[in-house]
Parts: structure tokens; sequence; C-alpha cells
């Protein structure tokens, strides 16, 4: 396949799920469709190197990650990111909650080797399934090898849909309440941080306007990425580059070395977001129609039983973490998929639910940050953890 026919099929595919999303009101996803597409597409014809044929292989899949995480810093304030740590708490209990149902009901329903191969995949990422993965070869588990990421795709498709529909909810509660505010609160509930600083002296005013090109501007959020990864090394790993990226680019955002959605200002976000997602969703070509049909009943036992436990769990806690219990259930769902899916998931919902961008910048307001330090807590995290744990126990 030439690299111009791959780029136009993902493209296409991508298109189509935003269309779906559109047509339905966010009821479906536009990742839900697009996976689909891309499974089907790998299921039949489409070759499993389509990604990197279409130049978003794993390097350029790394640079997206880094320069977007940097750019989401910039929506919000170091005050809302410390503010989540309810949602970290209620994504992370969440996943307590797929554990203890799926390590107590799940082993008395399959054996010991099957759950542990199959349930860091169900509470994270790519990276917890490569683990798994890797550790059943070791071990001479062969038979169980595929179980992973075909456990990775399927809690996928299911994940996206379920945690449209309850941010829907939330968002039509949101609205609801925003409604409600006397008309100063409500502009006080969606002044923009650069609203709020907008006297505030910027470490680049003085530069003319025909330097702040895009360059310029890709230039300081490279230069930031740079640093979020050489700390990263600094630490062999322990703390993730993403989170301490995610936490430079807020810092950068306050004292005026970056701006609000820098990306955007680029005009790079679209392409980079696209460019991340064709290789997240490459990773569907994993698995084929014959090792699914082996193992599809352990892997929608676990779904259910995983689910079911972070449903418990997250309805319990959610009035302790002053939240809905759809929002807290939404939290532990970003388990499923991390960034950039809850990013889209929560762009898409807003969007579809708000009636003017005055309620949309609320929704935005209210729920982007808490599905975002989720995904963080959770795939970048306890996801790895868990892995590295459940090898040991193999």
């Amino acid at each position: 396949m030439t690299y111009i026919s791959a780029f136009l099929i993902i493209m296409l595919f991508i298109m189509i799920g935003e269309w779906v999303s559109s047509a339905t009101h966010a009821l479906i996803p536009s990742v839900f469709a697009t996976a689909l597409l891309f499974i089907i597409g790998f299921w039949t014809i489409l070759p499993k190197n389509i990604a990197t044929s279409a130049s978003f292989g794993p390097n350029f899949s790394t640079i997206c990650m880094n320069l977007l995480l940097i750019n989401l810093g910039t929506l919000m304030s170091l005050k809302e990111l410390l503010q989540q740590w309810r949602a970290a708490c209620i994504a992370i209990l969440g996943v307590v909650g797929t554990l203890i149902l799926t390590l107590t009901l799940g082993t008395l329903i399959f054996d010991w080797h099957t759950v542990l191969a199959a349930v860091p995949s169900l509470t994270g990422g790519i990276v917890s399934a490569l683990l798994m993965t890797d550790g059943l070869k070791t071990h001479n588990l062969t038979h169980l090898v595929s179980l992973p990421v075909a456990m990775l795709v399927f809690h996928s498709l299911v994940g996206y849909p379920l945690t449209s529909w309850l941010l829907k909810q939330e968002g039509n509660r949101l609205v609801k309440q925003f409604n409600k505010m006397p008309k100063e609160e409500q502009k006080k509930a969606i002044l923009s941080d650069d609203e709020k600083n907008s006297g505030k002296t910027k470490m680049f005013d003085k530069l003319p306007k025909q330097y702040n090109t895009p360059s310029f501007i890709l230039v300081k959020i490279a230069f930031i990425a740079l640093i979020s990864n050489f700390l990263a090394n600094l630490t062999n790993g322990t703390i993730n580059s993403n989170i301490i990226g995610l936490i430079l680019g807020v810092l950068a955002h306050q004292v005026g070395f970056i701006e609000t959605q820098s990306l955007n200002k680029a005009g790079v976000f679209n392409w980079l977001m696209y460019g991340l997602l064709a290789y997240a969703f490459s990773q569907l070509g994993l698995t084929t129609p014959q090792q699914m049909a082996t193992i599809i009943v352990q892997i929608l036992v676990l779904i259910v039983l995983g689910l079911i436990g972070m449903f418990i769990a997250s309805y319990i806690l959610a009035k302790p973490f002053k939240m809905s219990w759809q929002m807290a259930y939404s939290c532990a769902l970003t388990s499923l998929f991390g960034f950039p899916t809850d990013y889209i998931l929560t762009s898409e919902v807003s969007r579809e639910v708000a009636n003017n961008e005055s309620e949309e910048a609320y929704l935005l307001a209210n729920m982007m940050p808490k599905m975002l330090v989720g995904g963080f807590a959770t795939v970048s995290l306890a996801s790895v953890i868990i892995a590295s744990i459940f090898l040991k126990l193999l």
C-alpha cells in the first residue's frame, strides 16, 4: 500500500467516525465508530502496518502525545489541577473494585492464569497489555498470549459508548445547574484563564507579532517536552513523562511562557490528534478473528465482572467525593482507554449537549479536568503497577 493510500484510508475512517458522532448527537462516539472500522479492516483486507505507512509510527505518536498533553496543560490552572485529587482517587478506587470482583468471582469461573493474563489490560492501555504478553511468553503460557491484546480491543469497544452515555447524563445535569445560576455567576464560571489573567504581563508580550509564528510556538512546546522527558529519565521512568509534561504545561502557561491552546494557534492541534489516534487504532490489528473465537467467553465475562466492580466502587464513593455517580463512574472508566480518548469523548459530549458556547465552556471546565486526571491516574500509573505485580504472580 502506498503512503498516500494509507493516509487517505486512515483519514476516511476518522472522518466517518466524526460524522457518525454528529449524526447520532454523540450517542455513538466517533472513536467507537472509527475503531470498529479499523477492526473490520484489519480482519479483512487492511494491512497491519497502515499507520506506519502513513508516517504515523511510534516515534511520531510519542511526539504527538508529548505536545498534546503540554497543550492541554494550558487549559487548566495549577489550582484546578490540584483540585482533581478526588478524580484520581475515584478512578484508582474504581480499578480496585474491578480487581476485587475479577479476582474473586472471576477465579471461580476461570483458572487463575487466565484471569491474571486478562485483568491488567482491562484496567489499562496498550503498555500493560504488551507487558502481560511478554510475561506470558516468558512463563511459557503461550495459549494465553493473545488474551491481553484481545481484552484491550474489546473493553475499548464497550468503554467508549458507555462513557459517552454517562457523560451525556452528567452534561445534562450541569447544563441545568448552569442555567439556574445568576448571570454574574455564569460569567465567572466560564471565565477563561486568558480573561482572568488579562492584566498579567506575559513573557513574550514585547515580542513583535511577526515573530510569534507557529514555529516559535512549537519550539517552546517542544522545549517543555524535552524537559519533561529529561525529568522522567532522572526518575528512571518512575514518574511518567506524560504526567510531568501536563504539569509543566500548566506551570509554563501560568508564568506566561506559552499561551492558552498554543497548538490550536499554531494550526497543528487536529493534525497531531489524528496522528495519535491513527497509531492508537493500529494496535487493534494485533488480534485475529480466529484468536477471538477461542477466548471471547473469557473476555466478555471478565469485562462484565470488571465493569460491575468498577460501578459498585464508583457509586459508593461518589457522594463522599462530592461527585455524581455518573461523573465518578466516567472517571473510573478512563482506565479502559486513557488519553486521547478521554479528551475526545468529553469534547464531543460537551459540544452536543450544550445549547450555546457558554454552556459548552461550563461543561468542559467541569468535566475535562476530571477525565484527564482520571485517565492519567489509571492508565499511566495504576495499570502499569498492576501489570508489574501480576507478572510476578504468574
